[in-house]
């Protein structure tokens, strides 16, 4: 063999596992997802914040009044990746300035947890009170559809394009069978109803939409019933987050039990 052949075939041979190993050495994801959740001094909204910074995401955790929300901020002081900001959900020139603050900010997930009961005692026929049924639609429906809508282009700059609401089968019409919460009830058959018309009005923009039901959850809009009836919120957000991690444009506008399984409208 020509001697300068036989040099080029040694080196040849010296250099393909090299380059092998640097083809085939997996690639580095160094994208920090950016989520934002609203309600999030205590209950699922405080369990949000804690299991997706523990992931890793940077979170934009809004309460009412931060300066009451001690397990929130404690949380934040031990993770620099938790930022607390005040947020009424009710005030929508707040969520506007909110939104401004942020702009050129990529959020990968909005999650609308915002919400109240309207207490049971203001629900009950014949002695309706009509300021508290207001105040819950202000909360739990209005809310959420003014967040989406300033914060749409926040979400369109992501990668994850997601969009949640934690609803609940109080919400699911085809699982009614008696009278109760005529206030909370409406509140969130509204939100399913307005969230499943927005799905299809972004699903072309690649951004979708889902509405989540959490159980009966270990939190005070549960106060009263006994507790071996409700899980605890780190095991109702953890089966949450699952089904969000599923939440694409194909299956935009499903409405999950905490099971995955689909509910009724």
């Amino acid at each position: 063999m020509n001697p300068y052949r036989a040099l080029l075939v040694l080196l040849a041979a010296a250099f393909v596992p090299v380059f092998a190993v640097a083809q085939e050495a997996p690639a580095t994801d160094t994208y920090v997802p950016t989520v934002l959740v609203t309600g999030a001094n205590k209950g699922i909204g405080l369990e949000f914040v804690r299991q997706y910074a523990a992931r890793g995401a940077r979170v934009i955790a809004t309460a009412r009044n931060p300066g009451d929300a001690a397990d929130l901020n404690a949380l934040a002081a031990a993770n620099p990746r938790v930022i607390i900001e005040p947020l009424d959900v009710t005030d929508h020139a707040a969520i506007d300035a909110l939104a401004a603050k942020y702009a050129g900010t990529a959020i990968d997930l909005l999650i609308n947890n915002a919400g109240i009961s309207g207490s049971a005692q203001n629900q009950v026929f014949g002695r309706m009170k009509y300021d508290a049924f207001e105040e819950v639609l202000r909360v739990n429906t209005i809310g959420p559809l003014k967040m989406a809508e300033a914060f749409m282009p926040h979400v369109q700059a992501s990668r994850d394009k997601r969009i949640v609401a934690v609803s609940s089968s109080e919400g699911s019409i085809g699982k009614v069978n008696s009278a109760r919460l005529y206030f909370y009830r409406t509140s969130k058959a509204a939100l399913n109803m307005e969230m499943k018309n927005l799905a299809y009005q972004v699903k072309s923009k690649g951004v979708s939409i889902g509405l989540l039901n959490p159980g009966m959850v270990d939190t005070d809009l549960m106060k009263g019933l006994p507790k071996s009836m409700l899980r605890p919120p780190a095991d109702a957000v953890r089966d949450m987050m699952r089904n969000i991690d599923t939440l694409t444009v194909a299956n935009t506008a499903s409405f999950w039990e905490y099971d995955g399984t689909i509910l009724p409208w």
